[in-house]
């Protein structure tokens, strides 16, 4: 181990050992790219551009440094703004930092403040203040979750593969959040979540898989009394909805775009409730 950081420039801040023999160490990542340039061999070595453009989902690791994102005035690590400013700030070191991705996280980040004010909390029947774990399947930019940040909630924001690599951005904000394919089960206990959003992802799903499947999944993590929300277009609303409607999910879609499918208690053997 000693060997192996010291190639990789950390530190260590601590070591200690019991009277077990059993020993603790904490290393500490260098916040500056000099010792990388500095070492007399270059092994590991540092990863190119193109190592870091690939979407990390079901790649081999890495066997190479990525270097650290500084600024250019005193090569030091461009921490971002303190919280709760970041949230809503941009960065410098994440995938497709142009001008017109700029303006993108601006809009969006608008667009969802708006629309959950306006939409979310006074059309949709939905009892906001016993949801507590949600999480927005196509979180793209994080603007769901950063819109939510005055709740006492916390949201799962889940980048699906087929889509732009926003998760750094979203870690920048200040947010949590994965990878994952929807085509698959995601790592959770059942009946995990309050609240499970999806924004405009039906269509690239139907194009790899059965949507039966999704919305299995979709049912399995989320607790009984709990909420769906869709927003998409309505010939979406269309697909997914007889199928919700086979497991007893109460459903109302509203102003068009936007279906809210309530989960019920029922389980196949047991008679289905009147009200259903």
């Amino acid at each position: 181990m000693v060997t192996l950081t010291k190639s990789i420039c950390w530190r260590t801040v601590v070591k200690s050992q019991d009277v077990n023999g059993i020993g603790v160490v904490i290393y500490q990542k260098p916040a500056s790219n000099s010792c990388y340039a500095e070492r007399k061999t270059n092994e590991p070595p540092l990863c190119s551009e193109r190592d870091g453009s690939r979407f990390p989902w079901y790649a081999p690791l890495d066997s190479c440094l990525f270097t650290t994102a500084i600024t250019t005035s005193d090569e030091r690590y461009n921490w971002p703004v303190p919280w709760p400013e970041r949230l809503d700030v941009s960065y410098a070191s994440v995938p497709d930092d142009s001008a017109s991705n700029k303006e993108k996280f601006e809009a969006d980040t608008k667009y969802w403040k708006q629309l959950i004010s306006e939409v979310y909390f006074n059309d949709f029947p939905l009892n906001w203040s016993s949801i507590r774990n949600v999480m927005d399947m196509n979180a793209g930019f994080g603007g769901f979750a950063a819109a939510l940040i005055d709740q006492p909630l916390w949201v799962m924001n889940a980048v699906p593969i087929g889509q732009p690599d926003t998760l750094p951005l979203i870690f920048n904000r200040g947010l949590i959040g994965a990878y994952h394919d929807w085509c698959e089960s995601f790592s959770t206990y059942p009946r995990t979540y309050d609240l499970l959003h999806m924004s405009n992802l039906i269509g690239n799903l139907t194009n790899r898989c059965d949507l039966i499947d999704v919305v299995v999944e979709i049912d399995r993590i989320l607790r009984p009394g709990r909420w769906f929300v869709l927003k998409d277009t309505l010939e979406m609303i269309k697909k997914i909805r007889p199928i919700l409607k086979s497991l007893h999910y109460e459903i109302v879609v509203v102003k068009q775009q936007f279906l809210v499918a309530t989960k019920s208690f029922w389980r196949p053997g047991k008679p289905a409730s009147t009200s259903g």
